[in-house]
């Protein structure tokens, strides 16, 4: 009988290499938004996604905890991300993602519930700067009287 794996006692790098294991799937509890972060990020690097970054919405926004912004070199890389992120999720965590303009392979959006990912070739992430709407801006000091 095989042991079954506690991801939430693992280190992160740990947990999402563990996540990709078919020891560690166990789709009838649900994926936390650690893990699920923490695989994602995994699948994206293995992929060699560029430029990958989390953002972090809770207080900002309700429709998710995380967005992962990252870029891929060509259509045909961005693509090739996204079914690959997709295809990881549902095979080794049970998840369903959402997906959208896959078919263009310009920009394609991942909804996995916790986390929503955006895969975007260089020139369109410079055009529509996702990081700069979502990022929470610097906090300048408040203006002293004389």
């Amino acid at each position: 009988m095989k042991e079954e794996t506690d991801l939430s006692q693992m280190p992160d790098a740990a947990r999402a290499n563990a996540a990709w294991s078919d020891d560690a799937r166990d789709t009838s509890r649900p994926v936390t938004g650690k893990t699920l972060l923490d695989a994602i990020l995994a699948s994206l690097e293995d992929d060699k996604a560029e430029d990958i970054v989390t953002i972090p919405l809770k207080g900002k926004s309700t429709m998710a905890d995380h967005m992962v912004i990252c870029s891929g070199r060509s259509t045909r890389q961005v693509a090739a991300i996204a079914d690959k992120l997709t295809d990881r999720l549902k095979q080794n965590l049970g998840v369903l993602s959402r997906v959208e303009g896959k078919d263009q392979g310009d920009w394609v959006l991942i909804d996995t519930g916790d986390v929503i990912v955006h895969v975007l070739r260089p020139e369109v992430r410079d055009f529509y700067q996702l990081e700069k709407l979502w990022m929470t801006p610097p906090t300048t000091p408040a203006p002293t009287s004389a």
